[in-house]
């Protein structure tokens, strides 16, 4: 299994530096270009969601970034240094009285766009799982 890690800090700017790690990770090791798109949105969203509910904007609090890669198996880890919450207790954005909210859909997002989301650490770990096909 092959593994990359980064940590930032919890800057909005540095989600920058994510969608690099992601492109990067795109070349070495060859990931197809129907999913690609899912794991940026999901990812991104993801990091976004660490630094903006988990660490509050505390440039002092870190976000880690980890993907593990298997044969058929393409796993990101976001983890930051909050709270946590508990995933279990989120409202339905797709609810007609949420529909107007600017916010709330990005755990949605990141359930639809990947083939597993977990969470551990009382929310403060994501675990974003992505099946590949390498035949």
């Amino acid at each position: 299994m092959n593994q990359i890690k980064i940590q930032i800090p919890s800057l909005i700017e540095n989600i920058r530096v994510v969608e690099s790690f992601i492109d990067n990770s795109k070349e070495k090791f060859h990931i197809e270009d129907d999913i690609y798109g899912n794991i940026m949105i999901a990812v991104t969203e993801s990091v976004n969601n660490a630094i903006r509910h988990g660490n509050k904007f505390d440039k002092d609090k870190n976000v880690y970034l980890s993907l593990f890669v298997e044969p058929d198996v393409l796993r990101f880890e976001v983890e930051d240094e909050g709270n946590g919450f508990d995933s279990e207790s989120l409202t339905d954005p797709t609810a007609p009285e949420n529909l107007e909210n600017p916010g709330g859909r990005g755990i949605f997002l990141m359930k639809h766009l990947c083939d597993e989301v977990k969470f551990t650490n009382d929310g403060r770990n994501v675990q974003l799982t992505f099946y590949i096909n390498n035949a």
